[in-house]
């Protein structure tokens, strides 16, 4: 998999031996993701490609010739066995780097400690809006984008494919990140379309088992389209009781997460699907790079399945530390570098992904492009991949720094969509 962790800050150099006597002899990142728990079903995903990539930066010498290992915290355990976690573990300082964590709620618990402890975090998923909106954050990046751009992103692509579109129901997970998804694609498709009526907002549990009541809900509705940004075990059993009921026959349905679930369960074609992000293994750009060809296939040789976007976000996000470890050492002479030294590397960074760049910005927020698409069946796969393909560049679809993301949404205007590259075109 030669070039697989390669990926570094544009125009980086390699470290040079000289300092190798001043580097530790081993470098710990505490990594933090759902083992257990119906969220594993997307934490594991996460897990599995951490594994990997740190075998094949490993293979490749490590992170300036310092073998790099890592300690895995699982967020299932709630908000204050994770922050003690995060302690622990920042306590060590073989421990440079946090990778966290996968649940905004534990993101936004984390943030603070983060700028006391001075530890350099990267939000590998937390996908909140809220994290770094007052721009001032010095120690905790997310290179990944967030909520704003993922799900005004499905509200042009859903215009785009169906202009005439008069009612919209929402099913969403209750907490943060369903409620949040749900104003922010009600606000945008407002905008770009006033007459569209919200006719449901359901709101089940997270990690409810059974959907039938809300299914019954939207059944009797009948709504033009369902958007859900439902997600791991919840996503795959909403899917597996609404198709019987035809839910996805009687409306255009939308799953934001929807990549997930591909390899597991049936889908027809048609469902608008993405991977909040860029994180689509198969996209033109991830398929004309030879390293993660090789990561996707190194993945479904040791894991049984080919990636999926946490997977994807995950190896990005490391690839995006080992580029800071490499600037920093290039900034000051091949020497180990601090953690302030790291997360100044961070700061404005411009990194090549598996599957695109991740751009930092001044507020630490990561711009990334957003993919988007339909269902398709191929004969190159036993599964549904992604189709019709949009893939929107990621400052396009970002309010400035430090501007209210709800106010700049309300400033858009139907014309936004016409300058912004349609279904289909992403080849």
């Amino acid at each position: 998999m030669d070039g697989l962790a390669g990926a570094l800050v544009l125009g980086v150099v390699a470290a040079t031996p000289a300092a190798a006597q001043e580097k530790p002899s081993a470098l710990g990142l505490g990594i933090f993701t759902f083992t257990s728990g119906p969220a594993a079903a997307y934490g594991m995903p996460g897990k599995n490609a951490a594994d990997l990539m740190i075998d094949e930066i490993n293979a490749k010498g490590g992170i300036g010739g310092v073998p790099v290992s890592a300690t895995y915290v699982d967020e299932a355990q709630g908000a204050q066995g994770v922050i003690a976690e995060y302690r622990r573990l920042a306590g060590d300082a073989k421990n440079q780097v946090m990778v966290a964590a996968l649940s905004s709620a534990n993101c936004l618990a984390l943030a603070p400690l983060a700028e006391q402890l001075e530890v350099p975090t990267v939000g590998w998923n937390c996908d909140t809006h809220q994290l770094l909106i007052d721009g001032k954050s010095k120690y905790v990046f997310r290179p990944n984008g967030n909520t704003v751009p993922e799900f005004v992103a499905y509200a042009i692509y859903l215009l785009d494919r169906k202009p005439d579109v008069k009612t919209v129901a929402i099913i969403n997970p209750d907490y943060a990140f369903g409620h949040d998804a749900a104003k922010i694609f009600i606000a945008a498709l407002k905008v770009l379309k006033p007459d569209v009526e919200i006719v449901a907002e359901l709101y089940p549990k997270l990690g409810s088992p059974n959907y039938q009541t809300e299914i019954s809900r939207l059944a009797t509705a009948r709504p033009d389209v369902v958007f859900s940004n439902l997600w791991g075990a919840d996503l795959e059993n909403f899917v597996r009781q609404a198709a019987p009921r035809g839910i996805f026959t009687s409306s255009q349905v939308i799953l934001a997460l929807g990549e997930t679930v591909l390899q597991r369960v049936p889908l027809p074609d048609g469902v608008i699907v993405g991977v909040l992000g860029d994180g689509w293994w198969m996209s033109p750009d991830a398929k004309a790079k030879p390293e993660t060809v090789k990561f996707a296939e190194a993945y479904k040789a040791r894991f049984g399945e080919y990636p999926v976007f946490p997977s994807i976000k995950m190896a990005n996000a490391l690839i995006y530390v080992k580029a800071a470890y490499d600037a920093a050492m290039q900034k000051n002479g091949s020497k180990w570098p601090t953690r302030a030294e790291l997360a100044d590397a961070m700061k404005g960074s411009k990194v090549e992904t598996l599957t695109g760049t991740a751009q930092t910005r001044a507020d630490n927020d990561g711009l990334v492009d957003q993919i988007v698409g339909v269902t398709v069946k191929t004969s190159a796969q036993q599964f549904p991949v992604i189709g019709d393909m949009v893939r929107y560049k990621g400052e396009s679809l970002m309010p400035q720094a430090g501007q209210d993301p709800l106010a700049w949404i309300a400033t858009l205007k139907p014309e936004f969509a016409k300058g912004l590259p349609k279904p289909g075109s992403y080849k």
